[in-house]
């Protein structure tokens, strides 16, 4: 192997290799475009189409996200003291209802590019839609619980606390927003402003719980304590 292959291998490597870092960031970037989608006056001047574009584009992101949190929340079970032995953990089922929440909000947001009539809204759109909210939903509650497990339910100084109440937060915004865009008979939706606010909301308390947990705090933290130290 040349001294140039050498080089780039590793870093090729790591690029595939999942890190709480490259889950923030993609959960940060995925909030984004669905933040700019559902932007009060923004998304009006932009239309649906591209609205819809930045939401199929954020919902790829989110599902990467959330697949590489299903990953690092491994084991799935652990054991107890009492039967069956072994349960599931908290701390997974919550990633995982979150991955299969984002799944639901590929297949919306996909749908939502190509559905031309109300029955295709309806099926294809705003059922996985409010699917994907309702798995949200479940995965914010579960978060509580799995940081009780470890910590304390009301942990106000820990910013993993805050990052499980904004996200939280959002997952409740975007269950607003599904009931918002509920579609009527006769194709339109109960009320667009709570669909579009909702969609705002939760995507910018996704963005900022994950903002608030990026390791590269952590980093500046260490560096600056070992300058003050030198």
């Amino acid at each position: 192997m040349s001294a140039t292959a050498a080089s780039t291998a590793p870093g090729r490597r790591d690029f595939f290799v999942p890190t709480v870092t490259k889950q923030c960031w993609l959960f940060m970037i995925g909030s984004s475009f669905f933040a700019l989608g559902s932007a009060p006056g923004l998304s009006d001047a932009m239309g649906s189409h591209v609205n819809n574009l930045l939401f199929f584009t954020g919902a790829w992101f989110f599902t990467t996200a959330g697949l590489i949190q299903l990953f690092l929340s491994s084991p799935v079970s652990a054991p107890v003291a009492y039967p069956p032995g072994r349960m599931v953990r908290a701390a997974w089922l919550t990633a995982a209802t979150q991955s299969f929440g984002t799944i639901m909000f590929n297949i919306s947001t996909t749908s939502a590019l190509y559905a031309r009539t109300v029955e295709g809204q309806e099926e294809w759109v705003w059922n996985p839609d409010a699917g994907g909210s309702v798995a949200f939903l479940v995965s914010g509650v579960m978060a509580f619980v799995a940081y009780a497990r470890t910590a304390s339910l009301w942990d106000i100084g820990a910013r993993a606390w805050w990052s499980v109440f904004i996200n939280f937060v959002g997952c409740v915004a975007f269950g607003i927003s599904a009931v918002g865009a509920y579609i009527v008979p006769g194709g339109a939706v109960v009320n667009s402003t709570l669909a579009s606010v909702g969609t705002f909301v939760g995507a910018l308390s996704f963005l900022l719980a994950s903002l608030v947990v990026l390791p590269y705090w952590d980093r500046k933290k260490t560096v600056a304590g070992r300058a003050q130290r030198g």
